[in-house]
């Protein structure tokens, strides 16, 4: 048995350390694969994190007789494919997807997709001007917090707490109106 398959044998059985180096072995050139790919090195950094997290949730089931970096690259490989697939959609579904974040925020008991996206107009305007902005820099032109920061002359981690707070305001909007209709 070479060793990367006795550390992934290792880690297998959840020896952190084992993980540990299983990642600094293999993070350049999962990070180089996916890399090659993308045009925004954030992307790859990202995906490079998820790779490493598929493969420690999923550990157990590696066939240890099996080469592990073409196993972490196969990982790779997916988690490509499915990022392609989510930025061809992408552009019909982010306004949809932060309609059913903050659903999962309010619980499946608060009220159904279809309640919250016909309330979200209204939360929407009463959120301040740069919490608008906010909101649809990220959902609806899918900007990166960076991005967002420049644009509203504000520091990523400003924008970060902005976006939150926003969030959190539409779901206390869109729970107050929820909790306010007649339930049929």
């Amino acid at each position: 048995m070479d060793e990367d398959q006795a550390l992934a044998q290792k880690a297998a059985q959840g020896d952190r350390a084992a993980f540990a180096e299983i990642v600094e072995r293999n993070e350049s050139a999962v990070f180089g694969f996916l890399r090659a790919r993308l045009a925004q090195p954030n992307d790859a950094e990202d995906m490079t994190q998820e790779v490493f997290l598929r493969f420690f949730t999923s550990r157990a089931r590696f066939d240890t007789s099996n080469m592990l970096r073409p196993w972490l690259l196969g990982i790779a490989r997916n988690v490509l494919r499915e990022h392609v697939r989510k930025r061809r959609r992408r552009k019909e579904t982010i306004w949809t997807e932060m309609c059913l974040e903050i659903e999962s925020d309010l619980g499946n008991d608060e009220g159904t997709y279809d309640d919250v996206l016909g309330h979200l107009p209204e939360c929407m305007e009463s959120l301040g001007p740069s919490a608008q902005e906010a909101i649809r820099l990220k959902y609806r032109q899918d900007l990166k917090l960076s991005s967002i920061g420049e644009k509203l002359k504000r520091s990523e981690g400003a924008v970060k707490l902005l976006v939150f707070r926003a969030r959190q305001a539409l779901k206390n909007c869109l729970d107050r109106k929820l909790k306010s209709e007649p339930h049929g």
